[in-house]
């Protein structure tokens, strides 16, 4: 009788190293592979409350789940969500609510998205997030009072994604974040799911340099995907591209020699780089194996929490680009959620909510091959 207890103490140590914790954590039933962002809604919206209410109806939620789409992702801002005193605006809180109800009378999942705060946005070249200890502190608070709100709804239906694009000087310092505001959700949620995106937009070659608390299936990692910003940013009014009104391509050069001799010399000086950039499905899928390599090494879901292109590209190469996309995603089993679900230049349906882009709904929810 004194044989078996040695028996089993000699098996358990020669498990593999943490086999024995991962084994006690169960895994959360949360699942999703095909979704749109709910963006200028609660995030972006130019801080204005009183957009809110109209912008996002029970009827969208239930579109968006007729097309065969399985989940949202919903940033949201600080601005927004919380007051200037920093305590949470229970009208805001409310919209959010209801729309997870929304989502779960229609059988979507969601990802609820902390997108800018008052100490980080993405575009801004000033970050106090990454060097101020109050900003951090305030940071690790955000989430606790999001838990404080948000706990009640099933673990298996509602994810949180710890912040939207870092933009760090070094990945040390969005880890050393990362790893806190963890352990603190881990002490109020232990088995909520939580998405979390590597360093610098979320760019998928950062994937490699992001430290993933271990032992914990209950982790999705998340990377962006906008390349090549040329063609997906084409004539897009908040970045350098503005000016280019040359021709773009995909699949292929970038932009050939040819655009080039059309433009003004300046402008063609400043795209040429571009002439050496050449974009296909094999390329994207170099791309997207980088990212994926980390996640199955840790055996995680991957997700890619934003991908899209704007409208002024050519639609056919835009088309092709979309395609190339879904086409990879269902091959390599990422998820994925397009930006985004109504807006004039990126959405499945326009800023009036009626204008429907058919074609590009019909590209993301049917296999493609």
């Amino acid at each position: 009788m004194k044989k078996l207890p040695l028996l089993l103490l000699t098996l358990i140590l020669l498990l593999p190293a943490g086999l024995t914790n991962a084994a006690q954590r169960k895994a959360t039933r949360f699942h999703i592979f095909n979704g749109t962002n709910i963006a200028h809604w609660l995030s972006q919206n130019g801080d204005r409350r009183d957009k809110a209410s109209d912008f996002l109806q029970e009827n969208d939620i239930k579109r968006i789940a007729s097309w065969g789409f399985d989940h949202v992702r919903i940033p949201i801002d600080e601005a927004v969500m919380f007051n200037a005193d920093g305590t949470t605006c229970a009208e805001m809180f409310g919209l959010l609510k209801e729309a997870l109800h929304w989502c779960d009378k229609y059988g979507l999942a969601a990802v609820v998205d902390l997108h800018i705060l008052r100490s980080h946005h993405f575009n801004n070249g000033q970050r106090p997030l990454f060097t101020d200890a109050k900003a951090q502190d305030r940071f690790i608070e955000v989430w606790q009072l999001i838990s404080r709100e948000l706990k009640g709804f099933s673990v298996n239906k509602v994810a949180y994604e710890l912040m939207n694009e870092p933009v760090a000087d070094k990945p040390e310092e969005w880890n050393r974040i990362v790893m806190r505001c963890y352990k603190e959700l881990r002490k109020l949620e232990p088995r909520r799911v939580l998405v979390i995106g590597s360093n610098r937009w979320q760019a998928f070659d950062e994937m490699k340099y992001l430290e993933i608390p271990k032992d914990d299936p209950n982790i999705i990692l998340s990377f962006h995907y906008y390349n090549p910003f040329a063609l997906t940013h084409h004539k897009a009014s908040w970045t350098d591209l503005k000016d280019y009104d040359g021709g773009v391509h995909y699949p292929g050069q970038v932009i050939t020699q040819a655009d080039l001799d059309k433009v003004d010399k300046k402008m063609a000086n400043r795209m040429q780089w571009w002439t050496t950039q050449v974009y296909n499905r094999d390329r994207i899928r170099n791309d997207f194996n980088e990212a994926l390599t980390v996640a199955k090494a840790h055996h995680l879901k991957l997700y890619c929490g934003e991908y899209g292109a704007f409208d002024p590209a050519p639609k056919a190469d835009r088309m092709r680009w979309y395609h190339d996309m879904k086409v990879l995603f269902d091959e390599l089993d990422i998820a994925h959620a397009n930006w985004n679900y109504k807006s004039d230049g990126f959405g499945l349906v326009g800023s009036n909510g009626t204008s429907v882009d058919k074609d590009l709904v019909e590209t993301l929810t049917t296999v493609q091959k």
